[in-house]
């Protein structure tokens, strides 16, 4: 055993930090994206919310980009 090795540390929290840290940014994406479709086809008074639809997929896509890209570092 080498004496000068610095003792492991258990980073068993650190990882539960950042992946729940990740679940709520999702969240936050999705929901920031999803409520600004809403308020657009509410002013447009759209009978279709289609602004909405896309732009809840525009926060999923974008959400699960930013997770796998925070992943991979």
């Amino acid at each position: 055993m080498d004496k000068n090795k610095p003792p492991k540390e258990n980073n068993t929290g650190n990882g539960y930090l950042k992946y729940s840290g990740m679940g709520f940014q999702m969240i936050a994406i999705i929901g920031l994206f999803t409520y600004a479709g809403y308020k657009i086809d509410q002013s447009a008074q759209h009978q279709v919310k289609w602004v909405t639809a896309i732009l809840s997929l525009t926060g999923v896509f974008i959400s699960l980009y930013v997770i796998i890209r925070s992943a991979k570092s």
